[in-house]
């Protein structure tokens, strides 16, 4: 899933800051999203300072493909993996 995000940046003029997410920052990022709601004034800014080295553009476009991915898990686009349960040997 990671690789798919780097796809889809392309397509966007990137900021001149990292467009590269490491844990950390999707950790960031989500206790961010927790706290600033759709109705926060300034909610792209705020995520963004909780997000180092990220931009407001940054943070919303990535949420943008967070979005786009759980509609297509949701959609059935996305296939669920096959995981073996410890009793069929694996």
């Amino acid at each position: 899933m990671h690789g798919m995000h780097n796809i889809k940046l392309k397509q966007f003029r990137l900021a001149p800051m990292s467009s590269s997410w490491t844990s950390e920052d999707n950790k960031a990022f989500e206790r961010a999203l927790a706290v600033y709601d759709k109705d926060t004034p300034d909610r792209w800014c705020n995520i963004a300072r909780a997000v180092a080295g990220k931009t407001p553009e940054q943070v919303k476009r990535h949420y943008d493909l967070l979005v786009q991915d759980i509609t297509s898990i949701e959609s059935g686009q996305v296939p669920f993996p096959s995981y073996k349960s410890p009793k069929d040997g694996a």
